[in-house]
């Protein structure tokens, strides 16, 4: 599963255990005190609608269909399972655990994937935006140092939406992004602190 590791500054800023609690703010809050970060989860609704959001470029309306996008993912995430993970690096994982939420199916599509009935056979729930949120607030009750989304690369634009959501309630934990590893750059500019509002075209 695990064949990049990113930490982005989307939203992220820092890991399990490396600043005290009470001294580090995610980015992602700064953006949304902004408005920035609104618009980027707009904005990456959008592109659902002629999908580019990933490197495969399928250009299916994933709103209405799946037929032709590689990820087999439409408007709704799947969700394989979401919980404290205690089998990750150190630094992510902490005392109290990394905490992951795994999305089913992949745009990678390795036929030697350890990990076959999340992604292949896309075993999981459909979640709404709002429910992913729910899972983050819950995650972060329980006390994990993080919430950890493992292969988010074909829904960014319902983690953005998530978070969004999320960090209204209360969400303060750092955002890991635990890549399958094919990602657009374009629209992972999106994440980045550093880059402009919108996902770019």
């Amino acid at each position: 599963m695990k064949s990049a590791m990113a930490v982005m500054q989307v939203a992220v800023g820092a890991t399990a255990d490396s600043q005290p609690r009470g001294f580090f703010e995610p980015t992602y809050l700064r953006l949304l005190r902004s408005g920035d970060f609104t618009e980027r989860a707009r904005s990456a609704r959008r592109h659902l609608k002629n999908c580019d959001l990933c490197a495969r470029y399928c250009r299916v309306d994933r709103r209405h269909s799946i037929r032709g996008a590689v990820c087999r993912t439409g408007e709704r995430a799947v969700v394989y399972s979401a919980g404290p993970h205690h089998g990750e690096e150190d630094c992510l994982r902490g005392s109290r655990g990394s905490g992951t939420i795994f999305f089913s199916w992949c745009n990678l599509r390795c036929v030697y994937c350890q990990n076959w009935e999340i992604a292949w056979r896309g075993d999981g729930e459909e979640m709404s935006d709002e429910q992913i949120a729910e899972t983050m607030l819950r995650l972060q009750a329980l006390g994990c140092h993080n919430i950890n989304l493992v292969t988010p690369s074909h829904v960014v634009a319902q983690t953005l939406a998530a978070v969004n959501i999320a960090a209204r309630q209360g969400l303060r934990l750092p955002l890991v992004y635990n890549t399958s590893g094919y990602d657009s750059m374009g629209r992972s500019r999106c994440l980045t602190a550093s880059s402009t509002s919108t996902c770019p075209t």
